[in-house]
């Protein structure tokens, strides 16, 4: 019977059997020594030339050859113990070595130690990636991680659900992956976005609390944080709920578990402002989105650092600095920021550029005195309110944005993310979490000059038809908040959920408000409509993303790294090579035809 490696130390002085990869090989001349390396571990294996046939085949294996080995266990010598390895005392000294398989030569990297291999050959060698220690590691911890999720959802009485793989379109924001009907000509399949029309037919159907772990399909440029084509989700639904803080108190819990108890982080809130939105009864706030917006300059704050930014509209709105004469001007303070290098503030001065600024204004705190090359076009109550306003102190730096309120807004916003970086204000053994509630049901589109849907249509919005019929002009339209909200872990937008809207007349409404007429929405969204007029529930939910959850709390900036078989960075499989073309026999049963460009 085989036996593992991390099991070994309960047989010495016995006879086991052992199988794995060779990790590594050392001839001493009278010895031979093999790291046979499992799942679980390395044991060493000594090699005599007493036994030739073995001694002769362990002159010619190498690296990731498969071997099986037979022999008694024993301790090692003092001077030969390995305190590097779970199995560094122990040793198996070889009766029967045997070749299982070979390896060629190896194009990538198998151990964590040495130059790790580039990520396209990882990508296009995963079976021999995946070899690695810590990629088993993963491996492993996602596997637990999906049965603590699991667990806690059967433990809080949701039903899991499995819905269709094969679905219709929907509008769900990104582009779909349509799948052609064989059976039906010049008709598509889409491969589902998110199971959320399903979901909500669940509840329509009566299903109490659902929930399932959904691989999710999205046509969208993959990013570091964003795999291509395919993800998971956890995806829920609850009966008979009409505010969305019954599912965030529901599912809120699992999100403080999985820092806490399943990694052993700390729960945190490191910035100061955050904390007026924690409520008696929670851990995380719940953060209004334009408070989120005018404070930290992003929809999903890390708040595991401060460095708000800081209104100072007010300060320069006599001015004669023709820089600041803005609708809005906000500074941030930089702790320790004038140690910056003429370079460094360049660098930073560059990436505001990129996000829209026409500059980097900036005040130095250094030796005692204020330094700065635009501080000869501000006054002395300026200089003295910016001080006193940002609360600036020796060793600090405050960066300037003045222009449209939505502008100084995002460039502060990506410079605080930048600033934390540098500055390495973000510890991976904390996680801050916080709800964004209240998001604007509308927006306005600059490039089309209306108005259109903020995120979701199908979320309800706050106060129900009365709230609808009582906007008029299109600033109460930009006024109305949909009963949305999004889980910001750290900065990355994990988890999207709302109190759907499972009343048609307010369907109807919300697009009529755009334009839309009654025709277009039974057109595009019958299903649904239809379903909803037997008698649908009030009801609610959300969808953490596991992907990028698990990314967070296994210290990872890249998701590719916690899946088993990613696409890389252009959306192709180098393993599987794919995309591909396919033969014309399956085109044509499926009534496609290529169109040369």
């Amino acid at each position: 019977m085989r036996i593992l490696a991390n099991e070994l130390k309960n047989f010495l002085g016995k006879n086991v059997t052992v199988e794995g990869w060779v990790n590594s090989r050392r001839d001493h001349g009278g010895l031979i020594f093999i790291d046979l390396r499992d799942h679980t571990g390395i044991i060493q294996l000594v090699i005599t030339p007493e036994n030739i046939e073995s001694f002769k085949l362990a002159e010619s294996v190498r690296d990731e050859f498969v071997l099986k080995a037979e022999g008694k266990m024993r301790e090692r010598a003092p001077e030969l113990i390995n305190p590097n390895i779970e199995t560094g005392k122990i040793e198996l000294v070889v009766d029967k070595l045997e070749l299982l398989n070979r390896s060629d030569p190896l194009p990538v990297n198998t151990h964590d130690d040495g130059e790790k291999s580039s990520e396209e050959m990882r990508l296009k060698y995963r079976y021999l990636d995946l070899r690695r220690p810590s990629m088993q590691n993963i491996l492993k911890r996602r596997s637990e991680y999906y049965r603590f999720i699991r667990e806690f959802m059967y433990n809080h009485d949701f039903t899991e659900i499995t819905t269709p793989i094969l679905a219709n379109s929907s509008p769900e924001g990104a582009r779909d992956f349509l799948v052609p009907s064989r059976l039906h000509p010049g008709k598509f399949y889409a491969l589902p976005q998110a199971p959320q029309q399903f979901k909500q037919l669940l509840m329509v159907g009566g299903v109490n609390k659902y929930f399932q772990i959904a691989p999710c399909f999205r046509d969208e440029d993959p990013r570091a944080d964003r795999l291509y084509g395919d993800f998971y989700q956890l995806d829920m639904e609850m009966s008979f709920v009409s505010d969305g803080e019954v599912v965030r108190s529901e599912i809120e819990p699992l999100f403080v578990d999985l820092a806490t108890k399943f990694t052993n982080k700390k729960l945190v809130l490191n910035s100061e402002p955050a904390k007026q939105f924690v409520g008696k009864d929670s851990k995380i706030p719940r953060m209004p989105y334009n408070f989120a917006m005018e404070t930290y300059g992003v929809d999903k704050p890390d708040l595991r650092y401060g460095m708000e930014l800081i209104e100072l509209t007010e300060v320069f709105k006599d001015t004669d600095f023709k820089v600041f004469k803005a609708p809005c001007v906000k500074a941030l303070c930089v702790k320790g920021g004038a140690n910056l290098t003429r370079r460094e503030i360049d660098e930073f001065t560059e990436k505001a550029k990129k996000e829209g600024a026409g500059g980097l204004a900036y005040i130095l705190y250094s030796d005692g005195e204020a330094k700065s090359p635009i501080l000869k076009f501000m006054s002395e109550a300026e200089i003295k309110d910016v001080k006193k306003h940002t609360g600036a102190e020796e060793g600090d730096a405050v960066f300037f944005g003045a222009d449209e309120r939505s502008k100084v807004n995002k460039v502060l916003g990506q410079l605080r993310i930048a600033f934390a970086d540098h500055f390495n204000l973000k510890n991976d053994d904390e996680v801050a979490y916080t709800w964004i509630v209240d998001f604007p049901f509308y927006e306005w589109d600059e490039k089309a000059r209306k108005l259109d849907f903020g995120h979701n249509p199908f979320s309800m919005p706050k106060g129900g038809l009365e709230a609808l019929e009582n906007a008029k002009t299109d600033e109460e339209k930009l006024a109305l908040v949909a009963d949305q909200y999004d889980m910001v872990m750290n900065g990355y937008e994990v988890c999207s959920g709302a109190v759907r809207n499972y009343n048609p007349e307010i369907m109807y409404k919300v697009f009529n408000i755009l334009g839309y007429n009654n025709e277009y929405v039974e057109s595009r969204f019958s299903g649904m409509l239809n379903a909803f007029k037997f008698g649908a529930p009030p009801h609610a939910g959300c969808a953490p993303g596991l992907d990028r959850i698990f990314m967070v709390l296994e210290n990872t900036e890249n998701i590719r790294d916690i899946v088993a078989f990613p696409k890389n960075g252009s959306g192709v499989d180098l393993m599987m090579d794919s995309p591909s073309e396919v033969d014309k026999s399956q085109l044509d049963e499926s009534h496609l035809a290529i169109l040369e460009d």
